[in-house]
């Protein structure tokens, strides 16, 4: 038995459905995210969910400091470690203060996965890295050549690596699926987050064509210049076209 899973049957914590808890408990694991992180002695951690605090611990032995976002305020008043600033809250709302350089590493609730990878990427003040256990389908998703808004976010922002998988066993309560670490590396150049407002709108009904949700007859011809369909899907479409139909539209 684990030490965090003796920790959650000891504090009397139960897992909230509603908050997707599902507490890592594989100490393998963890050490795993803590390499994957390549974490040096200057770094700042934002750690999002927590939990029980087992990969808590290890990042606090690496890093500068680390500020655990925990959503569950029982969770949050539980955990007391050393060089760990724990604020209790949503972390959706919480990341938009962070200020300086800092990494993001972190087990999230899978219900979360899409949403935060997208906020963390379009914040005025980017992670570095972001080193992330999340759902096995999702990170494949993510990496994959399909078109996605989350997968063209990700490589337009960074580039992604599914770094390993890992057994639903390894958590408490056990999962539905299997999960995988995932790694995001972003750019150092600044990118241009007006781009995903077009993509948004673009994706804002991803069954109907692309010119049915932007509204403009003008992107018929610009499909058309790409030897693209004029009934076109936004999933058709790379993250190179979606940086040229920015700039056609801009020039039109």
């Amino acid at each position: 038995m684990s030490s965090s899973f003796s920790t959650i049957k000891t504090q009397g914590i139960v897992p909230k459905k509603s908050m997707g808890q599902n507490f890592l408990i594989d100490n393998n694991i963890v050490k795993k995210i803590i390499e994957t992180s390549q974490i040096k002695q200057n770094d700042v951690i934002v750690e999002i969910g927590p939990g029980t605090g087992i990969l808590t611990k290890e990042l606090a032995l690496k890093a500068k400091k680390v500020i655990a976002i925990e959503k569950d305020e029982k969770l949050a008043n539980n955990l007391k470690i050393k060089n760990v600033k724990v604020i209790a809250g949503d972390a959706l709302n919480i990341v938009h203060k962070i200020k300086g350089e800092y990494k993001v590493v972190a087990n999230i609730p899978y219900y979360l996965t899409s949403f935060l990878i997208r906020t963390l990427l379009e914040l005025d003040n980017k992670p570095k890295d972001i080193v992330l256990l999340i759902q096995k389908e999702v990170a494949q998703r993510i990496c994959s050549s399909k078109n996605t808004i989350l997968s063209l976010s990700v490589n337009y922002y960074g580039k992604a690596q599914i770094i390993d998988y890992v057994s639903r066993n390894c958590f408490y309560p056990k999962p539905k699926v299997d999960s995988a670490i995932i790694k995001i590396t972003l750019n150092k150049e600044k990118r241009n987050d007006e781009l995903f407002k077009l993509i948004k709108k673009g994706f804002s009904h991803p069954r109907k064509t692309l010119i049915n949700n932007l509204k403009d007859k003008r992107i018929e011809d610009f499909l058309t210049s790409r030897g693209l369909s004029k009934k076109a899907r936004p999933e058709e479409l790379n993250i190179n076209d979606w940086t040229q139909l920015k700039l056609f539209l801009q020039r039109k």
